[in-house]
């Protein structure tokens, strides 16, 4: 039986698992790593949700390996006090930018341990691995073998390492040794997963029922469709395999790179430091998602989009019609007709026009397609702020009453699909619209139902989803998080300066010293000159001939 409140796959449904590449656990996280998995899994992951499809989305830190054992020497810790430090911390940043998992786990677990073992040990008894000796550097001070990172020229990876943090190795006279850390981790899924439940193999052993979807950054694909696939088929065992890969480029920041240790950039801990909410930063990184190529970034189109989209478009058109039935109709939608006509707007086009936009919205998110899909929300939300356009006002209610509580009924309506299709994107705006609709959050539709909202339905009090953001921040920022930022162009072009100072010391110099010694070859010159003369009439005073003798 299974636990209550657990999600698990359902016959005949279409069952959707869904995994992040696990993020290694001694870092925090920056921008690039949050869009290009956790933040694009999301929100497939709540669209898949909201389309009523059983859903698991998994994730969990990254903690075996050289590069922890490495960073818990340099920090003074034991391996296991730096991942519990860090799981926390990428817990953390997670929790803030609304990453909605249905379990975050680590690969430091039992599970882990016997799902890796299994793996490898069936992998071993048919015949795809072999035993190689291999010539390894060796720090004798350390008495460790260096990682590949540490030395140039190393070619082919080997399935074991020598090091005390990972997967044992589980046969015999390997016990000084672990699994190779990238063999290991994409085992992280599964084994994440059975700590979620002890029914993990309903999602992990189910290819029939289950389509597996993985999001990650374009550096972690060679590890996703081969390493990870081809251990799975090598067991013999029957495996959920990959059905869909989502990968994105690099997200640069202000045509630089982001750099933890030159502060140059926003992290996963430092984006609350703003005072801009989560929303707003989850928008930015999917419209700005590098899918295709990289992407940037910038300060600018960040405070762009906030006042010139999010709040001129979405918050405008919400605010404007709530606004509006709060003040002259007393929070109450007035009697309306979905299927009023008139001759001044064509409504059934323009209802058509809001379904022919909703399907190509589904369309694309079904096909992941993440970033054309926020573009479709956002050309919806403009259909209803046009719809408004010249039809919502004092005027128009007073000479037109049975026409307005028409545009009053149809725009709270398509606020209320528009609260659907936003949720995966930006899930706290879409709670702000749902309480100020008074009404529970509803699935996405294949169609719209114009209609939902009844007339007498009262709403709740009109809020503003976003605010405006000056402009002069952009600057403050750009400064207080590197990048192409005053202090850092500041730092660069005092190094410049010093590096020019230094040409022009060392060229005086030269030059200085080519004149002393041009000068010093002048005066050995002259020197000798004087000094040949007297010699040459000396020689030729002593070489003189002797006097003719007397005739």
């Amino acid at each position: 039986m299974a636990t209550p409140n657990v999600i698990l796959p359902e016959k005949g449904k279409n069952n959707i698992l869904i995994t992040s590449a696990l993020p290694y656990v001694n870092n925090v996280p920056h921008l690039g790593n949050i869009v290009g998995s956790v933040l694009s899994a999301d929100v497939f992951s709540r669209f898949s949700k909201l389309r009523d499809r059983p859903t698991l989305f998994i994730c969990g830190t990254d903690e075996y390996g050289t590069a922890t054992e490495t960073k818990a020497l340099e920090t003074g810790q034991t391996p296991k006090e730096l991942c519990d430090e860090f799981h926390k911390k990428h817990k953390d940043v997670y929790d803030w930018f609304e990453i909605g998992f249905d379990y975050f786990g680590r690969t430091t677990t039992e599970q882990q341990t016997v799902i890796a073992q299994d793996i490898f040990t069936k992998l071993y008894k048919n015949g795809y691995m072999e035993e190689r000796t291999t010539t390894q550097p060796y720090c004798e001070k350390h008495e460790a073998f260096l990682a590949d990172r540490y030395v140039e020229g190393l070619e082919g990876r080997s399935i074991t390492r020598d090091l005390k943090w990972g997967t044992p190795i589980p046969l015999p006279g390997y016990e000084n040794k672990v699994l190779y850390v990238w063999f290991d981790a994409c085992i992280g899924y599964p084994s994440i997963t059975a700590n979620y439940t002890k029914d993990w193999e309903l999602w992990w052993r189910d290819p029939e029922n289950v389509k597996l979807y993985q999001f990650m950054g374009k550096d972690n694909v060679p590890f996703h469709t081969v390493i990870f696939p081809g251990s799975q088929m090598g067991t013999g065992d029957k495996w959920t395999m990959l059905n869909h890969l989502s990968t994105t480029e690099y997200l640069n920041y202000e045509n630089g790179k982001f750099s933890k240790s030159r502060g140059v950039g926003v992290f996963g801990d430092t984006a609350k430091e703003t005072g801009v909410p989560p929303s707003v930063w989850r928008y930015y990184l999917l419209a700005n998602r590098p899918e295709t190529n990289d992407s940037q970034f910038e300060w600018t189109s960040f405070i762009q989009m906030n006042n010139s989209v999010l709040l001129a478009n979405l918050g405008n058109f919400v605010n404007r019609v709530i606004k509006f039935v709060n003040a002259k109709c007393d929070g109450v939608i007035p009697e309306f007709s979905a299927d009023y006509k008139d001759e001044s707007f064509d409504f059934p086009g323009w209802i058509n026009d809001v379904n022919g936009q909703l399907k190509e919205f589904i369309d694309d998110m079904e096909a992941v397609r993440i970033r054309a899909g926020l573009e479709k929300l956002m050309q919806i939300s403009t259909l209803g702020n046009n719809f408004l356009q010249y039809r919502l006002d004092n005027a128009n209610l007073a000479e037109h009453p049975e026409r307005t509580h028409t545009v009053i009924g149809l725009a709270l309506n398509l606020c209320y699909l528009l609260a659907s299709i936003t949720s995966p994107f930006m899930p706290s705006t879409t709670e702000s619209i749902v309480a100020q609709l008074n009404a529970p959050l509803l699935s996405i539709p294949d169609k719209w139902d114009h209609s939902v909202l009844k007339s007498g339905h009262k709403i709740g009090k009109a809020a503003y989803l976003f605010t405006r953001i000056d402009e002069k921040k952009g600057e403050e920022w750009r400064s207080k998080f590197g990048g192409t930022q005053a202090s850092r162009l500041a730092e660069e072009e005092a190094k410049a300066k010093k590096k020019a100072d230094k040409e022009r010391d060392k060229e005086r110099k030269r030059l200085k010293k080519e004149a002393a010694k041009r000068e010093a070859d002048a005066l050995e010159k002259k020197e000798a000159v004087e000094t040949e003369l007297p010699l040459r009439g000396k020689v030729a005073e002593e070489q003189a001939p002797p006097p003719a003798a007397a005739p």
